[in-house]
């Protein structure tokens, strides 16, 4: 895979857009809810071709850079001090820090009760947190793949080797080996949100790209994908 950034003019603004050339066989323009345009095309496709089917797009683009803007100011950087909240599974728990000898995080009514012995510092209490929901990511990851798997083993399809990590744009991913990669930040969103992150990778087992087929697979197996998706940009951005 080789990537490259381009820009090109229009209304008299520029746009700019990264550039995947990746083995497959159709373009894809997909726009992250952080504003970044991202191209995926063919290796033997010449940049040409790209930049004409960009500015194409570049209403619907821009209509979706705008979209996605307007939620944006809405959940200002966490500062992980005091009566600040966090979510999880779709929730929103507010903070309750205290003095403790051993690290601890615990969610019961309507808190999180971090303890430890520097409280009040935001660094020990960011790592505190994150630790506890990468261990929670894992298990409740696990559930969701279980919900998700069957509709998909009976059509005989190879069963992904799950991970888990940090990831900057996306929610999941699946490679070519066979391994379903999902964000640990996911497991703030909703449960009917995480299924919908996993179900649409399992698609990616028979239809690697988002081909018409690709999204007629989607719409059968979880016929309300398009509000889950909303309501996953909606509450996460």
């Amino acid at each position: 895979m080789t990537a490259s950034h381009h820009a090109l003019t229009y209304g008299g603004v520029d746009l700019v857009f990264e550039l995947l050339r990746t083995a497959r066989k159709t373009l894809e323009i997909a726009v992250h809810p952080d504003g970044r345009v991202v191209v995926k095309a063919p290796l033997d496709v010449e940049i040409e071709d790209v930049e004409a089917r960009v500015l194409r797009r570049a209403r619907w683009i821009r209509k979706q850079q705008a979209y996605f803007q307007q939620f944006r100011p809405r959940t200002p950087p966490r500062q992980y001090i005091g009566g600040e909240t966090h979510r999880y599974l779709g929730r929103q728990y507010r903070f309750k820090l205290m003095h403790g000898e051993q690290p601890s995080v615990k969610l019961s009514r309507g808190y999180f009760w971090i303890a430890c012995q520097d409280h009040r510092n935001p660094v020990e209490v960011r790592r505190l947190l994150w630790q506890w929901l990468t261990k929670r990511a894992h298990e409740k990851f696990a559930e969701s793949f279980e919900r998700c798997w069957p509709h998909f083993s009976r059509q005989g399809l190879p069963r992904p080797t799950l991970k888990i990590r940090r990831m900057k744009t996306r929610w999941g991913s699946l490679s070519e080996s066979g391994t379903l990669t999902l964000n640990v930040s996911l497991i703030q969103a909703p449960r009917e949100c995480i299924d919908y992150v996993i179900t649409h990778e399992l698609c990616h087992l028979k239809h690697p790209d988002h081909s018409p087929a690709f999204y007629g697979l989607i719409e059968k197996v979880m016929p309300d994908w398009e509000k889950r998706k909303h309501k996953l940009e909606l509450s996460l951005i």
